[in-house]
C-alpha cells in the first residue's frame, strides 16, 4: 500500500521531490548537531548540555616532603672561568657534591641504574654509576636549615674555558644533594636530588640557569621536577616588575620566564579561563596548566590554553564530593592521601616546579 502511494505521489505531484529534499535536510541537520549521539565529529554542540563521554583519569595525590632545595645566586656573574655560587636550603643535614664537566651520556645512564640496579643515596653511588666521567669534584657539608652560599670553581690547572660546540658531550655542572645521616635516608621517601646547571662559557653564552632537576626516591623512582603554570595578570605580579626594569629582568631570569611570555599572560589569576565564574582548582597533565574549575574540567579532553590532549588531572584542593566521603567514613584511608592544604613551609625557595608524584 505504501509503495502504491509513493508511486502515485511520484506520478501526480511534485510534493514527492519536496518531501525527499526535506527529509535529507532534516537528517543532515540532525547529524551535524549530534542529535543521534553517534560516534561522529560533532561540529556544533553546547558544552553545558552533556559532559565529555571519555572522562579524564583523575590521579590521587600523595603529599611527599622534599628535603632539598637549590638555587643559583647572582646567575649573571656565573661562568666556567669565574665559578658559580649556589645556595641550598635543606630540612636535614645534607651533602652537596658538585661535578664539573660530567658526561651527558653517563649521567642519564647512571640515573637509569638508580631504577634498575642500585639506589643513589650517597655521592659514591652516583660516581660509580657514571664511571667517574667528570673533570672535577667538590663536596660541601650543609647543616640543617643552613642558607649559606657555596662557591665552586674549576681549578686553573685544568685550563678549561669552554665545553666545546653544540651538541655537547658534557654538562658544565651537575649538583647532587644527598642526606648526610643514614637514619634520615630511612625516613624520607626522597633520598637525593640531581640538578643539571648550564654555566656560560666563551662558546655558549646563554645565561646561567637550571636545566633539569630530578628527584630520586628510595623505591627506585625518578621524578623530573616541572614548573606549574597558572594564568596571571599584571596585578598579581610583584609591583617591582612593572616599575624597575633591572629587577624585573632578574626576577624573570630567576623564575625561568621571558619578557615575551610575561606579556602574553593576560588572563585572570584566580578565575577559570572558560567560565570566568569559579576559582581554578584543576591541574591538567602533561601540560601542567592550572586553568579549570571543578565544573568545567568535566567538559574538556584538551587543555583550553595550549590544546594539549589531557591524559590526567588532579585537584589543588579537595572537592565537595571528597569532603562528603570523608564525613561519611567511606574510603577514608585512601582519601587521607589526597592533597592536603598547601603547606608553604614545604615549598623551599628556589624550587619553582610542582612535584606531581
Amino acid at each position: 500500500m505504501a509503495a502504491v502511494f509513493l508511486v502515485m505521489l511520484y506520478e501526480y505531484s511534485p510534493l514527492f521531490y519536496i518531501s525527499l529534499i526535506f527529509l535529507c535536510f532534516f537528517v543532515t541537520t540532525a547529524v551535524i548537531l549530534g542529535w543521534f549521539v553517534w560516534d561522529i565529529p560533532v561540529i556544533i554542540r553546547n558544552s553545558e548540555e552533556i559532559e565529555s563521554s571519555a572522562r579524564v583519569q583523575r590521579k590521587r595525590m600523595v603529599q611527599v616532603k622534599n628535603p632539598f632545595a637549590l638555587e643559583i645566586i647572582n646567575s649573571g656573574a656565573a661562568s666556567v672561568t669565574g665559578g658559580i655560587s649556589l645556595k641550598t636550603h635543606c630540612t636535614e643535614k645534607c651533602i652537596l657534591t658538585i661535578y664539573w664537566g660530567c658526561s651527558v651520556h653517563k649521567l642519564h645512564e647512571g640515573l637509569q641504574k638508580h631504577v634498575y640496579c642500585f639506589r643513589i643515596k650517597v655521592p659514591q653511588n652516583l660516581e660509580e654509576a657514571i664511571d667517574r666521567e667528570y673533570l672535577h669534584q667538590e663536596n660541601f657539608l650543609i647543616e640543617k636549615q643552613n642558607d649559606d652560599e657555596k662557591f665552586s670553581q674549576l681549578p686553573k690547572y685544568l685550563a678549561v674555558k669552554d665545553f666545546g660546540n653544540l651538541p655537547r658531550k658534557q654538562y658544565p655542572l651537575v649538583a647532587l644533594l644527598t642526606l648526610a645521616e643514614e637514619e634520615d635516608q630511612d625516613i624520607y621517601e626522597i633520598v637525593s636530588m640531581v640538578t643539571v646547571i648550564h654555566v656560560p662559557d666563551e662558546k655558549y653564552r646563554l645565561s646561567c640557569r637550571i636545566l633539569y632537576q630530578y628527584l630520586l626516591t628510595s623505591q627506585g623512582h625518578i621524578y623530573d621536577l616541572k614548573r606549574l603554570f597558572i594564568s596571571v595578570d599584571e596585578t598579581s605580579l610583584p609591583a617591582q616588575l612593572t616599575s624597575e626594569t633591572g629587577l624585573a629582568k632578574k626576577l624573570l631570569e630567576k623564575f625561568g620566564t621571558t619578557e615575551e611570555e610575561l606579556g602574553s599572560q593576560k588572563e585572570s589569576g584566580k578565575d577559570c579561563v572558560v567560565c570566568q565564574n569559579a576559582a581554578v582548582n584543576w591541574v591538567l597533565l602533561p601540560c601542567r596548566h592550572a586553568c579549570l574549575c571543578d565544573c568545567c574540567v568535566n567538559y574538556f579532553k584538551q587543555c583550553p590554553m595550549c590544546r594539549e590532549f589531557v591524559k590526567e588531572s588532579f585537584a589543588l584542593v579537595r572537592t565537595e564530593e571528597e569532603v562528603d566521603a570523608v564525613k561519611l567514613g567511606t574510603d577514608n584511608q585512601i582519601l587521607e592521601d589526597i592533597w592536603e592544604d598547601l603547606d608553604e613551609e614545604n615549598i623551599h625557595n628556589g624550587v619553582n616546579e610542582g612535584l606531581n608524584l
